[in-house]
């Protein structure tokens, strides 16, 4: 099944977030010695946060992430902390790309930025990759293997590998609950009624402190990297910006907040590959993950719903706050203009389920 078109590729950088190429070059000539030949840089398309780019030296193959350009919220964009992350992580989670360089220098290339391995796979998202025939067996298969890796990365064991520093657990969902509304009431630009609504429910529904884990916080189909000879196999787990300790429920709600079903708003459907026919829908999802970390279902039905509001309205939020950098004129990226009819769509949603009382169809 491997080949060129299937496996993620980078294209030609978008105007207006070009890197300098001779400061980069100059940089990575000193920290790099050994490697040899022309440096080239393109760019990851897809993603709507941190810009991702592919530097070639030679034959070798380099991820850079760096902030967005007009972004100012620091905590949102901090590269010191994914980098820190990434090299905590990686002894306990084998699906984590290796961190190579980071610098804080924004005279190399306007921004802090740091540098990983890449790790070469299908990643799914919009559409169907070209030359991939996602049938409903093999979909299904994808799905299940994510929603594993999800309780995989759930059970780690934080003490034994010195992560509980990572976070500050004690009030976690208060405290993301109120922070979120925060920068929603910050980034605000249109009147979207759900969204504040959706906001003031779950100030009131907050639920009671849970032992926590080590948590993504952006988990979702385009964030993991699958097996070009087995799609079902997931190698590698991208974008470790968010993570941090705190509530597994409340990353398993972000990624119910992502996986749109069959009768969402058609908006949310195009968002992503989750509403094709063969995956587990939102309500499978919470009993998959039950049973691959032997949690009750019971108990983690009892407020599955606010952890799925809290994801569709933390999305939301994420949505806003890009929209409004394309608002003020901080970002030329044409794919922003319409991000607005998002936000709308997840607060739709949230809405829905407080209405339902359920997360599902």
């Amino acid at each position: 099944m491997e080949n060129n078109l299937t496996i993620d590729s980078p294209k030609s950088i978008r105007q207006g977030e070009e890197l300098n190429i001779e400061n980069l070059t100059s940089f990575l000539n000193q920290q790099l010695p050994d490697l040899k030949g022309d440096l080239t840089v393109s760019q990851f398309p897809s993603g709507f946060s941190n810009l991702t780019y592919m530097v070639t030296i030679g034959e070798k193959e380099f991820v850079l992430r760096r902030p967005p350009f007009g972004a100012n919220i620091k905590s949102a964009h901090d590269m010191a902390r994914e980098y820190t992350i990434l090299n905590n992580i990686a002894p306990a989670f084998s699906k984590v790309p290796k961190p190579l360089i980071y610098s804080n220098d924004t005279n190399i290339i306007g921004a802090e930025f740091y540098m990983m391995e890449r790790v070469k796979g299908v990643i799914l998202r919009q559409k169907a990759p070209a030359g991939i025939n996602l049938t409903p067996d093999l979909i299904r298969g994808i799905s299940e293997s994510a929603i594993d890796n999800l309780a995989e990365l759930h059970l780690i064991d934080i003490e034994q590998h010195n992560l509980t520093n990572l976070g500050k657990p004690e009030g976690y969902a208060k405290r993301q609950v109120e922070g979120w509304t925060s920068r929603y009431q910050k980034s605000e630009t249109d009147q979207v009624t759900t969204m504040n609504s959706t906001a003031a429910w779950l100030l009131s529904h907050i639920p009671t402190d849970r032992p926590t884990t080590l948590i993504h916080n952006d988990y979702k189909y385009d964030n993991v990297v699958l097996n070009p000879k087995n799609l079902t196999e997931i190698i590698a787990v991208l974008d470790w910006e968010m993570a941090t300790i705190g509530d597994p429920l409340m990353d398993l709600g972000t990624t119910l907040g992502y996986w749109a079903e069959e009768d969402d708003p058609e908006m949310l459907r195009g968002f992503s590959l989750t509403s094709l026919q063969g995956n587990m829908n939102r309500q499978e999802i919470i009993e998959r993950y039950a049973q691959k970390t032997g949690r009750n279902i019971a108990e983690l039905s009892e407020n599955i719903v606010f952890y799925y509001v809290f994801g569709c309205f933390k999305i939301g939020v994420i949505v806003q706050q890009i929209y409004a950098r394309y608002k003020k004129g901080l970002t030329q990226d044409a794919r922003f203009a319409n991000l607005i009819h998002l936000v709308h769509a997840f607060g739709e949603c949230a809405e829905k389920a407080i209405q339902r009382g359920r997360i599902s169809k």
